[in-house]
Order: C-alpha cells, then sequence, then structure tokens
C-alpha cells in the first residue's frame, strides 16, 4: 500500500521519524470532519493520519439518515436551531445551534461542489426526509439510507485526487505531544502491530477528527476504531473535555449477533414503522406524545425497559413499507437478510445501543481546544451544539460546518520558527489482552449504559482508574482513559438529563443545567476519593 505524498509525489505509507521535518498541519482522521477539512484547506498542504483505509474505520460511511439542513421550502434555520434546543436537555448553547442551522445550506453546497448526489424530487429539488423531534422534513438524504456511504466515497475521491493532500493510512495517533501546553507532535504506531516501534512527527497545529467512543460499549453501532483514542490523548496532554457523561444510544441496532450491530435508520420510523414487543404491541404511545418519533434518549429507554421485563422489542415496518422495504433502505434489508431476517414480512429484533457521543473535546465556536496548536471536529469534539441528546441527523452537519471553521482558522495563520520535539521516554507496549478489553466494554454497558446508578458508576470509576494506571497496552490504556473520564462525570451529575439518566436521581435538577467541564486529572481525584471510601467501608466491615 502506498499513500499519495505533498504535491503528488508518492511515498511509502512506512513513517520514519523525522524530527528535523515539522508538518504545518496534521490531521487526525480519515472521516467526514478530516477529510472536508483537509479539502478547505487546500491548496496549503497537510497531512491526513488514518488507522484504517479511507473511510473504513469511520462513523460516518454507516450514518444512513443523512444531514440535516433548512433548505426546503417553509423551513427555517431558526427553526431547525428551535428543534435541536428542544431535545437538548435544557443545556444546548444556543448561539451554536444557530449558527449550524445558518450554515447548513453552504456546507450542502459545499458536498455538492464534491460530487455527493443527494437525492432530488421530480422538479430536480433537494429531496427531504423527516426524522424523530424534527418538526419539518429537512433530512437530505441519498437512495433513501445511503448517505453516509455516498458522502464518504466522494469525499475520498476528490482527496485522493488533491495533491495537496498527504493520506498516512495505517498508523494510529497514540500520544499527543505538547510543550508549554502547546502542540509539538504526536507518536504514531502501526494500527496492526503492538508492538511495533513508535514513530514521532512534529506538528505545528493538529486537528483531531478521531471519531467517538462506542466501541468501549459492548453493543455499539460504530466501527472498531471508534474507541475513544482522540479524546484520550487530548485529555492526557492536558485538554478541558466537555460534556462526557451524555452517550447517546441508538434506540433501534439490530441484533443479529454482529459486533458492530447494524442500525436500522430512524428514518424508518419516519416513514411509518413502529416499535412493538413479542406480542405485537406498541410501547411508545404511553410513554411520550410523539411515540415512535420522540427523542432518542426516551425511546432508548422504552425499548430498554421491555427487553429487561422480558418482552422483547422490536421494529414493525411490515405495514408501513411492506414489499418497497428492499428499495427505500437497501442498507437495512441487507442488513436483516443476512442475518436471517426478512424486514419486509418480519420484525426486526432491536436493543438500544452506543451511538454518538454528545461530550468530546471542549473547543469554541472556531474548534479550538484548550491546547494552543490543537483543533477537533466531529465527534471527538464537544461544541455545545447538541447538549444532552442530540437531534437526529444534526452530526453530520457538526462536522462538515465546523470542519469548513477549522480549515479557515488555521489557514489565517502564518508559523514562525520551529521548535524541536523534546527527547521523551516511549512506554513500552505489550498486545492487549482480549479478556481485559472485553470486560471493560461490558463493564461500560452494564455500569455506565442506558440507566446507570452511583453504586454501579462508583465501580466502574474505581475499575477504569486501575486499569488506566497499570496497563502495559497504550491503546488499552487510552480506552481505560476515557472509560474513566466518562464514568466519572456521569458519577458526578447526581440527577438524569437527556441520554444520562439514573435511577437513584430520576428527576431533572433546574440548578445543574449547565454544561461540564472537566479534566483527566479532576476524573482521577473522583477516581481517588471513591477508592478511599471504599477501603474505609472494607475496613469497618472486617472490624
Amino acid at each position: 500500500m502506498t499513500s499519495q505524498g505533498h504535491w503528488g509525489e508518492p511515498m511509502s505509507n512506512t513513517l520514519q521519524a523525522d524530527t528535523s521535518k515539522i508538518d504545518d498541519i496534521v490531521i487526525v482522521g480519515g472521516g467526514l470532519a478530516g477529510l472536508f477539512c483537509a479539502l478547505k484547506l487546500s491548496p496549503r498542504p497537510v497531512t491526513v493520519i488514518s488507522a484504517a483505509p479511507l473511510g473504513q474505520g469511520a462513523s460516518t460511511a454507516w450514518a444512513q439518515g443523512g444531514i440535516a439542513a433548512a433548505v426546503a421550502e417553509g423551513d427555517s434555520a431558526e427553526s431547525h436551531a428551535a428543534d435541536t434546543i428542544a431535545v437538548g436537555g435544557g443545556i444546548v448553547d444556543e448561539t451554536v445551534a444557530l449558527g449550524l442551522a445558518r450554515e447548513a445550506g453552504a456546507r450542502i453546497h459545499d458536498l455538492l461542489q464534491y460530487g455527493v448526489p443527494f437525492d432530488r424530487d421530480l422538479e430536480g429539488k433537494l429531496a427531504v426526509g423527516r426524522e424523530a423531534a424534527h418538526s419539518a422534513r429537512r433530512i437530505v438524504h441519498v437512495q433513501g439510507d445511503r448517505a453516509g456511504h455516498a458522502i464518504i466515497a466522494a469525499l475520498i475521491e476528490t482527496v485522493r485526487k488533491t495533491p495537496s493532500i498527504r493520506v498516512i493510512e495505517g498508523y494510529t495517533a497514540e500520544a499527543l505531544l505538547t510543550q508549554d501546553n502547546a502542540v509539538s507532535g504526536l507518536q504514531l504506531r502501526k494500527a496492526d502491530d503492538a508492538t511495533a516501534k513508535p514513530v514521532t512527527i512534529a506538528a505545528r497545529s493538529v486537528v483531531l477528527a478521531t471519531g467517538g467512543i462506542g466501541h468501549l460499549y459492548a453493543v455499539t453501532t460504530n466501527p472498531i476504531e471508534a474507541s475513544g483514542t482522540g479524546l484520550a490523548i487530548a485529555a492526557r496532554a492536558g485538554a478541558v473535555i466537555a460534556d462526557p457523561e451524555f452517550v447517546q444510544f441508538h434506540p433501534t441496532a439490530i441484533m443479529i449477533g454482529r459486533d458492530p450491530a447494524p442500525l436500522a435508520t430512524e428514518a424508518l420510523r419516519g416513514e411509518g414503522a413502529t416499535l412493538v414487543n413479542s406480542d405485537g404491541e406498541r410501547f411508545m404511545p404511553a410513554l411520550h406524545p410523539m411515540a415512535e418519533l420522540a427523542p432518542r434518549d426516551i425511546v432508548a429507554r422504552g425499548v430498554f425497559a421491555e427487553i429487561a421485563a422480558g418482552r422483547g422489542a422490536f421494529l414493525d415496518a411490515t405495514k408501513a413499507l411492506g414489499a418497497k422495504f428492499a428499495e427505500e433502505f437497501p442498507t437495512v434489508y441487507a442488513s436483516c437478510i443476512a442475518g436471517g431476517v426478512d424486514p419486509a414480512r418480519q420484525p426486526i429484533p432491536i436493543a438500544p445501543a452506543a451511538h454518538y457521543h454528545m461530550g468530546g473535546i471542549a473547543v469554541d465556536k472556531h474548534g479550538r481546544s484548550s491546547i494552543e496548536g490543537l483543533w477537533a471536529g466531529g465527534e471527538v469534539s464537544s461544541t455545545g451544539a447538541h447538549g444532552a441528546n442530540r437531534l437526529a441527523s444534526n452530526s453530520l452537519l457538526e462536522a462538515v460546518v465546523y470542519a469548513a471553521r477549522i480549515a479557515e482558522d488555521i489557514g489565517g495563520r502564518t508559523f514562525e520558527g520551529t521548535q524541536p520535539l523534546k527527547e521523551f521516554e516511549t512506554p513500552r507496549n505489550c498486545a492487549m489482552p482480549p479478556l481485559v478489553e472485553s470486560n471493560l466494554r461490558a463493564m461500560m454497558s452494564a455500569n455506565v449504559g442506558v440507566i446507570r446508578n452511583g453504586e454501579n458508576l462508583a465501580e466502574a470509576v474505581r475499575t477504569f482508574a486501575a486499569l488506566e494506571k497499570n496497563t502495559g497496552n497504550i491503546a488499552l490504556r487510552n480506552m481505560a482513559t476515557t472509560a474513566l473520564i466518562v464514568a466519572a462525570s456521569a458519577w458526578a451529575r447526581r440527577e438524569s438529563r437527556g441520554a444520562h439518566y439514573r435511577s437513584d436521581y430520576p428527576i431533572e435538577k433546574p440548578a445543574l443545567a449547565k454544561r461540564t467541564m472537566t479534566t483527566l486529572a479532576a476524573a482521577r481525584d473522583i477516581a481517588s476519593r471513591l477508592a478511599d471510601e471504599a477501603a474505609a467501608a472494607a475496613l469497618l466491615l472486617s472490624a
């Protein structure tokens, strides 16, 4: 495998450490945010680092619904922002939400220019669909449920043809290097070889676009690369992390024994599919006036409750779509058929699955983090647009809007002088123990999942803190770092809000209607206090 070099020269995909050469801009992540940012920076030279071949390790390619954008007649950015704010649990940054909605049209135009074949109606206008908690039809899509695949394919093709973009595939960023709270470089390692010698590259500007944290959970719709690495390396470098406790669980992951679980898009419910239990009874009308189109956190808990009660949960599209299913939702249809379910004639078995992280690296309106020279875009960031519960199809919109803002912010800067990387000791790495990783994911699902409580969260915090401190595998340490931050923040928020639901604090508290801003040091302090309390309790019991 080879990669494209600056200004088109071919280069080997094997990196060699060269601390005398400073890259102006390094983007970590080959999904929508990373590739869109690289294209927007053109013709300025940029290096894109991707753990998997472009598009293969990105959640973007799996996004089925599309992009929310108020482009239809009668719709408005103000209405879109109002819907975003309404489902965000009272902590959406309203200025950010409105800015996002107002920039949607321009970013859709950019994607069209890059070759994305959005669906059109008979008059040639962009076709729009409706999804949960939207007050209007405003989801721009491709072939029903193939938006993510089509978008990432078009961007990859454009990136490959852009000579200013150097792409390095097959390397994972496992540490962010800083000096005096400013970015100085990255430590990389071959993605498929834990014992390979790490490579250190110097960089003046780093954009993290590494995706979310879904793979920290046992049941997820995210690719394996979405294991919280970007958040972890930023946190370990001292970056402020925002809203990490807010994890959105998609209510309708298809349960056919696959990891990651295929997704039954929300657009199915927008077209009339219903949620039923094993007796064929709809259960959502009793839980929310919008029934199946209620906000995702409410639907996820409804599905979870049916499964916990032993009644099971299913998505029934037999009446709403029937024979039209394969044509209108080919991706979902193919997944179901591969798992032995014919969705045109049978209800689809479902369960909630970790889907999207509203939290992430805290960034401002330009995508800047608290570390000089570090930007973050896409799911690894937290802009304040989603609050405690993301509105459907706002994620791809946020990714392109902030990718463009980051490119504009970096593009207007000049870099003077160079600063060589300081020598540092690279920790010894060992292979990741599969059982330990499996146990971490199981604990995240059981203790930091759809329904949480203080006792289980405290157990998770202590476990993840010990793992983060003691593991010899850097990838596992980064997973434990992110898991610790999520669990500690969930323990600290003693209320239920949006996607964060605690059975011991089931009521939303107005006094806590504010965003979380935290650090790895703060999460470790919580872990230390909880460990001391557990030790003291054990001592009392033994006395």
